[in-house]
């Protein structure tokens, strides 16, 4: 049988390659797995050197009522994702940060690079969270660093996007060693990570929110970027009164320390929209169509035409507010960012 079943990151050929066992260890059949389908054959296999293997496994594919030539050489041929994981990439005294890196498989040319940013309300989640859009945008020709910031019950705003900021100048100091083209850095993220992705996009050169991550010399500015179910105006009427509401109002009071009305000039310097500018480069939302109309950027995006600011926005058919969950709905946020990433940092 084939089953449609995509982007899970295995990332070479024999972990592609999954030996069926029985209850007394023997082997009953084995599972292949190409960019795009499980293969699933019944039988017993035995352990063959590698050419051998390929040939045997061959033989028995073809005899299956479902055989796709085009499949296995799908398997053969498709681009695998190098990956080099717990790169340090930011200290703070003892502290250390965390990203995991992806490139495509054989690719010894400079590529633009993207930073995958978690979402879990600036409070949870980590960054195995967005390992697989990484992976996924390593095997379409980026370089995809998905990567650890500090969470809100350790230190509150501004040190998230700090990190951020650390992550980019990283990338770029060591532009030669991981075969990134530097003047090519894009950035992508859900929820928390989403508004953490478009106040990346608009807050370049903005001294406060640089922190000491370390590469000073290095700029942190991007090139594109992609919110996804993002809130990017944090002195709206909304995020006034969720800020004050006993349950929801609890992450954005630990993340910003207080009320929007109490803390006004540090929801302006975390909001995305305050800082806008012509000099800010081309941002793409994507969000669920159940999510709330607020991720859908309007304001935000009205000042980025005023500006001349390449802009747009997807919705996605009855998905949520946490949309990459679903294979179809994963796929389509994806193709939707590889065609924009394509346009602005390719």
């Amino acid at each position: 049988m084939i089953l449609s079943f995509r982007y899970l990151g295995w990332q070479n050929m024999w972990s592609r390659i999954i030996l069926l066992k029985d209850s007394t260890g023997g082997f009953v059949g084995l599972v292949l797995f190409c960019s795009q389908y499980i293969v699933v054959c019944k039988g017993p296999v035995r352990l063959l050197p590698f050419g051998t293997l390929i040939s045997s496994l061959l033989g028995k594919i073809m005899k299956l009522p479902c055989f796709s030539l085009s499949l296995f050489l799908c398997l053969l041929q498709s681009s695998f994702a190098e990956s080099k994981l717990n790169v340090t990439y930011a200290k703070y005294g003892n502290r250390t940060l965390e990203m995991d890196m992806y490139r495509p498989d054989g690719k010894c040319e400079a590529l633009p690079a993207i930073v995958c940013i978690h979402g879990g309300g600036w409070a949870k989640g980590n960054r195995t969270s967005h390992a697989n859009i990484a992976k996924a945008l390593a095997e379409r020709g980026y370089v995809a660093a998905t990567i650890s910031y500090r969470l809100s019950g350790e230190a509150p705003f501004p040190a998230q996007i700090h990190d951020c900021k650390a992550a980019v100048r990283f990338l770029r100091a060591n532009a030669e060693e991981y075969g990134i083209d530097s003047d090519k850095i894009g950035a992508i993220g859900l929820s928390a990570g989403g508004h953490l992705t478009a106040l990346l996009a608009t807050s370049g050169n903005v001294k406060e929110l640089e922190g000491e991550g370390g590469n000073a010399r290095f700029s942190s500015v991007i090139q594109a970027a992609v919110p996804m179910g993002a809130q990017s105006d944090l002195e709206s009427e909304r995020t006034r009164n969720i800020s004050k509401a006993e349950d929801r109002g609890k992450i954005w009071r630990q993340f910003l320390g207080g009320v929007q009305e109490d803390r006004l000039k540090t929801y302006q310097l975390a909001s995305p929209l305050y800082h806008l500018d012509p000099k800010d480069p081309p941002c793409w939302f994507i969000t669920g169509e159940k999510d709330d109309t607020s991720t859908h950027a309007d304001k935000f995006r009205q000042h980025c035409q005023k500006h001349g600011i390449q802009t747009g926005l997807t919705v996605i058919k009855d998905a949520p507010h946490a949309f990459i969950r679903k294979q179809i709905w994963f796929d389509e946020m994806l193709n939707a960012a590889d065609k924009f990433f394509q346009k602005t940092l390719k």
